[in-house]
């Protein structure tokens, strides 16, 4: 008998023959949405435990036997987090997806980690409160796999991101313990935060099982509006001029020039002639303060823009948003597109050189992303068959992570490291400090065994 027979074999008398798959090399299991950047990995089994006690004996099982675990959520992660790179098992949580406890009158809830963030909106929303994090593919990605990310979107700029929202987490921990950290209580300063040591380690530290969120009333109103502007340098200018006035919008998104041109056709509403950036801005609040808030930005903005819109179908507005992606990637067959954040105020500098970078190796770009915290998705536009130009977008992306570096950016802003970005933590923490992070990552997992490769701060070679 191979150690994959035994595996595979001592996985079912665990979970049940239904729920161990095998993985052949076309499996949705052996990637993510990195896919597109052409990652796959070859799992050797995939299993689909059904409760926390199950998960946890998985990850006893394989910590025994000294067998990789790869923890999976909806698989739309962009850096390949949840890609099986050096083989082992798979764990996807898509069938622990119970709602513990919802307690509108306590403006919260306690969900498994399969739960999908649209439903974990719907609920929230259903009884009267508001799950504001966004982060995109919201009918398939999962709340846990949110959290283990820490993923953003356009509303993080007013109301944070994931983690922010998470009072408490049920995780799996090597070698198999299934434990409660956070709770429900408003104050605790009682420990070290392993809450946040968890929250965004992308299933380096543990399996997230479960999450305890925090929710708010839901908004009154809310209004979105669209300023065109000629250039560049004026949209920055019109980002920053924002918090200057004092004024807190719940989204502020950018496209520049050469997203207009590919996305215009698909705008609901009128590109004026000229435009050459554009800032997707809503304000949200009581009625009065929805009124208010959008009368100060026409008055603010107004006098430096072509055009301000505000679209009547705000859902249709992001919808065109959310399909920057898919239609990016069509322009010439595939696109890559970096997720990384400059310090806002010098979001204007890192776009003009990241252009000049990209230009100088014969690529077209395009950037556009959530402006008011800096958060850039820096793209560039290939032919998936030539080689070449592949290898130029990767060229492109090493120069754009060192200037991030030199601006005080991060080389992740709200997908993670994942593999793709694995061993670039160097380009902006100090030696101390990332040697406290493979520390951290020793104390957790000792053998290496959580999904291996990932969330590197050196390079493998470095870091042996």
């Amino acid at each position: 008998m191979t150690v994959s027979d035994s595996l595979k074999n001592d996985l079912t008398r665990l979970l049940g023959p239904e729920h161990v798959l095998n993985a052949p090399a076309q499996s949705p299991y052996n990637s993510d949405a990195s896919r597109r950047r052409g990652l796959h990995g070859r799992a050797d089994a995939v299993v689909l435990p059904g409760s926390a006690q199950e998960v946890a004996a998985v990850v006893r099982w394989c910590y025994a036997h000294d067998v990789a675990i790869v923890a999976r959520g909806g698989g739309t992660g962009l850096t390949g987090g949840a890609v099986p790179t050096d083989g082992g098992v798979v764990l996807s949580l898509e069938r622990v997806r119970a709602v513990r406890e919802l307690e509108p009158g306590l403006w919260r809830m306690f969900v498994e980690a399969g739960v999908s963030t649209r439903d974990v909106q719907r609920l929230a929303r259903e009884n009267g409160l508001f799950f504001a994090p966004d982060p995109g593919a919201s009918e398939q990605s999962q709340i846990g796999g949110n959290v283990a990310t820490n993923a953003g979107g356009p509303h993080a700029l007013k109301y944070g991101v994931t983690g922010a929202w998470v009072t408490g987490l049920e995780a799996v921990l090597a070698p198999g313990e299934l434990v409660q950290v956070g709770g429900w209580a408003r104050k605790d300063v009682a420990g070290y935060d392993i809450k946040s040591l968890l929250i965004g380690s992308e299933g380096t530290l543990g399996v997230i099982t479960a999450v305890r969120l925090r929710l708010l009333p839901a908004r009154e109103a809310q209004v979105a509006l669209v300023v065109f502007v000629g250039t560049r340098a004026e949209g920055c200018a019109a980002m920053l001029s924002v918090p200057a006035a004092g004024m807190e919008v719940a989204a502020m998104d950018f496209a520049d020039g050469e997203t207009l041109a590919h996305l215009a056709g698909g705008y609901p509403g009128e590109v004026p002639d000229g435009a050459g950036f554009a800032l997707l801005l809503e304000v949200d609040g009581t009625r009065e303060q929805v009124e208010q808030q959008t009368d100060e930005l026409r008055e603010l903005l107004g006098g430096g823009a072509l055009a301000i819109e505000q679209p009547q179908d705000a859902a249709a507005l992001w919808r065109w948003r959310d399909g920057f992606n898919g239609v990016l990637s069509g322009v010439r067959g595939a696109k890559v597109s970096e997720d990384v954040s400059f310090p806002v105020e010098r979001l204007q500098e890192g776009l003009e050189r990241f252009e000049e970078i990209a230009a100088r190796h014969g690529l077209s770009s395009c950037a556009f992303g959530h402006g008011g915290d800096g958060n850039v998705h820096a793209t560039v536009l290939v032919d998936p068959a030539d080689d070449a130009q592949l290898d130029r977008a990767q060229a492109v992306g090493a120069e754009l992570f060192s200037l991030v570096g030199e601006l005080g950016g991060s080389i992740a802003a709200e997908h993670g490291v994942g593999w793709l970005k694995r061993g670039l933590l160097t380009s902006q923490w100090d030696a101390r400090a990332v040697q406290l992070h493979e520390q951290i990552k020793l104390a957790f997992d000792p053998k290496g065994l959580l999904n291996p490769g990932k969330k590197l701060a050196r390079p493998p070679a470095a870091a042996s």
